[in-house]
């Protein structure tokens, strides 16, 4: 049965409008607040606040050098490392404490991620978020639900029984079974929806189905961190809000990421991280067998050192490598990947890291550019190190592919199925902050709507037709 949503137009130059409004706003927010935490420190010690940003950032560089001696080496560099790591910040904090200078430091660091904070939630150039559609409600839903991800999600939240009474057809995955085949079995049998609940590693098996066939997906959050779900605004805590999907939907058309033939839908990591959760023992004991493996992954004889080449940019040396469906909107580690800004951009986002010795551990404090930390984005890019066969984590799933990997973006690959209603909704936050498009629009030099188009970020689509 299809039901008419009607026009939804003026709703949304309405929320267009409202989010101008808002823009603005936060633009000057941000521009306040910056100029805030210049203006403590300047008021309270003068000229002497620059020796203080050089004391803080000392300190910083020296917990950078105790970090890499305690996960690079064993015995008392590892001891050292650790004190270091923790005696810096603790040495800088009792000097400014001494001097008067805990306070104002304080105030003028929580002034500047305030500051940061408002100018990421400033819509970007040409990307204002909206998200309204009218689409058809399937006639034949087929859920893959793993009753063990996390932790037993599925049956804490009765989605079995919920989906079931939506009119779905739900499938329970047994240890084993092959994830792709049940999937490719599901369409052959006609149906028009793929939905799966569970962890982003079987959302991305499914979801290349999906895009094969060209067949609506719906995720259901009920893995361990559901990366994907927060990235398309779903709620995590409430996984059966994702079912509204199937009654009160809009789809949106994302992109895919590939690693060889194998599909990702957050991310493939290379080096270290990737060469940890091969141990049989990660599962059970991550801090542990990281601890454990990481001095030999980073500085032993086989440490493993990586070669990219992404159009005309080659970089070797590389330590760890993270490539994401789509650019992360900070700087990150794959287990920490923060949100991505749009899902839609047809290009890959790749962090990549390298760090052999303690002064490039102390320059990763000078930030993304520093040379220890590398970020660059990219249609494809081909991963190398010398050997006949790689490890990569894809979505935190560990598998061997023949070395060189080549990664790829994969445009508008997948029609994803949402809720019209999501809470956490990307407007922007999370990404780089533009601080000159902050100060033009706070100052009242550029209109936040110029130039942005209604429909961005993922694109909106009916009944399969972009709209």
């Amino acid at each position: 049965m299809e039901r008419h949503r009607g026009d939804t137009r003026g709703s949304g130059e309405a929320g267009a409008a409202t989010a101008r409004e808002g823009g603005t706003g936060r633009a000057r927010l941000a521009l306040l607040a910056l100029l805030g935490s210049i203006l403590v420190p300047l008021v309270t010690a003068g000229l002497r606040s620059v020796l203080w940003v050089l004391v803080g950032v000392a300190g910083l560089a020296l917990a950078a050098v105790g970090v890499w001696w305690a996960l690079a080496h064993t015995g008392v560099l590892r001891f050292l490392g650790t004190v270091l790591s923790v005696a810096a910040p603790v040495t800088v904090l009792a000097l400014y404490t001494s001097f008067g200078m805990l306070g104002p430091a304080l105030l003028s660091l929580a002034l500047w991620a305030l500051a940061v904070t408002a100018a990421r939630t400033v819509p970007a150039h040409g990307h204002t978020l909206s998200a309204q559609a009218v689409v058809k409600e399937p006639h034949a839903p087929w859920i893959l639900m793993n009753p063990r991800s996390g932790g037993g999600k599925v049956g804490r939240f009765q989605l079995a029984e919920k989906a079931r009474a939506a009119g779905c057809r739900v499938v329970l995955l047994d240890a084993g079974q092959d994830i792709a085949e049940l999937a490719r079995q599901a369409v052959a049998e006609g149906a028009d929806l793929l939905a799966v609940a569970g962890g982003d590693g079987t959302q991305a098996l499914v979801a290349e189905v999906a895009a094969r066939h060209d067949l609506p997906f719906m995720v259901i959050p009920a893995g361990t961190r559901n990366h994907f779900a927060l990235d398309l605004g779903l709620d995590r805590d409430d996984p059966a809000a994702a079912l509204q999907a199937l009654t009160d939907g809009v789809e949106l058309r994302i992109d895919l990421g590939y690693a060889a033939d194998r599909v990702f839908v957050n991310n493939a990591s290379f080096g270290t991280y990737a060469s940890v959760v091969t141990d049989p023992a990660y599962r059970d004991a991550k801090a542990r067998t990281t601890l454990r493996t990481l001095p030999g992954l980073l500085t032993g004889e086989d440490a493993l050192r990586l070669r990219i080449r992404a159009g005309r940019t080659h970089i070797d040396g590389l330590q760890a490598l993270l490539v994401s469906n789509n650019p992360y909107g900070r700087a990150v580690d794959a287990a920490r990947p923060g949100r991505r800004e749009r899902l839609d951009s047809g290009l890959l986002g790749l962090v990549c890291v390298r760090v052999g010795n303690t002064t490039e551990a102390a320059r990763i404090v000078r930030g993304p550019r520093s040379g220890g930390l590398v970020r660059l984005n990219a249609g494809e890019v081909a991963v190398e190190a010398g050997t006949d066969t790689l490890p990569v984590g894809i979505d935190g799933e560990h598998v061997v592919l023949p070395s060189p990997v080549v990664c790829r973006s994969a445009p508008g690959a997948l029609r994803v199925r949402v809720p019209r209603r999501r809470p956490h909704t990307l407007r922007g936050s999370g990404a780089a902050a533009d601080w000159p498009r902050v100060a033009r629009l706070a100052l009242g030099r550029l209109s936040p709507g110029r130039g942005q188009h209604q429909f961005s970020g993922p694109r909106l689509v009916h009944g399969g037709r972009d709209s």
